[in-house]
């Protein structure tokens, strides 16, 4: 984003005269084809700035030290079907002291890894088996079963798990039974009740397709993203079918409905300053604020942050920085920064050659994981500079999902470390040690 004259900011506009094949075709035949749509782009794109440093090759040929064996990490899974296995032997130098490192893998059986969260210390993983699996110190603690499909988002509030699934409905979850340490469906998204309510009249109905009405209650297509407004009680859930629907978590009663895309909606995040962010495959980057209007509540569009032929991925803000950070198809993350009363264009990172699917944040820390199967650590630092650390090779797939787990129960807050999951389309999950300090050569 640049400044006109007057010092307003002016965004990225794509051009019209452009006609992109819609990327929900390539994701309804195949998912993982989105990962071509970037095959025939040039490596060097320099039609846009770039304040941050490609890994050097050094940097990511060591990148997956192996972390130091404990206690916990010895105790073996007792599911043979889903064992978590520690690395052997080291790529690294021996004179590194390595602050970033792979702790342990654990490779499904069940089909690839789509979605992933972190709660406390229980990791919840979704694949394309329509299992949910639950696991706690690297040990496979419960897991429960939807008829609904592919598991593409997961959320965690308090004691309620909330799975998004390709068959576009929504499901929520307890746990139940300490005893038999198992999970129980306790309802969907919209209810029963309410869907059979909205269902009745016929003012409710709306146009998906042709010759196809559905009540707008709820998606009619895949559920990719999900996003939980904590403070405000709210749920925010986007889907192929091109809306984002806001839910209230107190009843379960679908607010609100915006079609607020062309395509595919990929992302949806609810940031600071009661901004929701929502990413898509027509390539834009849209901002929403739940305003008053009239006698109702509704979320309107603010600014479209960009604007381009390439599909938004994943987005993700980092709230502390406020900072917000959008990958893309064609490898690239775009970033932005508050500054008074708007949003300023920060830059752009080119860490990938091949699509970034995903994007999680750390401290000052951003991850980008990527369909050239590697995670790149991101260090942000004064001014906007953001500085690639280290380069994660652990998958032999493409980087679908990301999660970070929370360090705010540690007391050392001067060693900015975090426990972060990788979810790839090799059928494995990922768990690494990561640090903001570089390096160390002794």
């Amino acid at each position: 984003m640049t400044k006109d004259m007057t010092g307003k900011p002016v965004f990225f506009k794509k051009n019209t005269l452009i006609r992109r094949q819609k990327l929900a075709v390539l994701l309804h035949s195949s998912e993982p084809n989105v990962f071509i749509t970037t095959h025939q782009q040039p490596e060097n794109i320099d039609h846009r700035s770039s304040n941050a440093s490609l890994p050097s090759p050094d940097l990511s040929s060591n990148s997956s030290p192996v972390y130091p064996m404990s206690p916990i990490n010895q105790m073996p899974s007792p599911y043979s079907k889903s064992p978590w296995t520690l690395p052997h032997g080291s790529n690294g130098d021996e004179g590194s002291i390595h602050n970033t490192a792979l702790i342990g893998s654990l490779i499904r059986e069940e089909g690839h890894i789509y979605s992933l969260a972190s709660s406390g210390d229980l990791l919840y993983t979704g694949s394309d088996s329509k299992n949910i699996r639950v696991w706690k110190n690297l040990m496979e603690f419960s897991g429960f079963k939807s008829s609904s499909g592919l598991v593409k988002a997961i959320v965690v509030s308090g004691d309620r798990i909330f799975t998004g699934h390709q068959d576009g409905k929504i499901r929520v979850w307890k746990y139940s039974d300490k005893k038999k340490k198992a999970y129980k469906r306790v309802g969907n998204l919209p209810t029963t009740k309410d869907y059979i309510k909205k269902s009745m009249n016929p003012n409710n109905y709306i146009e998906v397709r042709r010759r196809r009405n559905v009540p707008w209650i709820k998606h009619y297509d895949a559920v990719a993203c999900m996003s939980l407004d904590e403070e405000r009680g709210l749920l925010y859930s986007g889907s192929w079918d091109k809306t984002m629907k806001v839910w209230r978590l107190s009843d379960s009663k679908c607010l609100e409905s915006v079609n607020a895309h062309d395509d595919a909606i990929n992302s949806v995040v609810v940031g600071f300053d009661g901004l929701v962010f929502t990413g898509s495959a027509d390539g834009s980057v849209k901002v929403w604020r739940r305003e008053l209007v009239g006698k109702t509540t509704k979320h309107v569009l603010v600014y479209t942050l960009l604007d381009q032929d390439s599909a938004v991925t994943s987005v993700v803000v980092n709230t502390s920085q406020t900072t917000v950070y959008a990958g893309s198809s064609d490898g690239l993350v775009n970033f932005w920064e508050r500054e008074k009363q708007t949003l300023s264009h920060g830059g752009v990172l080119r860490g990938h050659k091949l699509a970034v699917l995903c994007l999680a944040t750390a401290g000052n820390l951003l991850l980008s994981g990527s369909a050239d199967n590697s995670i790149c650590v991101w260090l942000r630092e004064g001014g906007g500079i953001h500085n690639c650390l280290s380069v994660l090779n652990g998958h032999t797939g493409p980087v679908k999902c990301l999660a970070v787990q929370d360090s705010s129960e540690d007391d050392d807050q001067k060693n900015q470390e975090w426990i972060v999951y990788s979810g790839s389309l090799d059928n494995s999950v990922n768990l690494w040690r990561v640090s903001e300090e570089p390096e160390i050569t002794i």
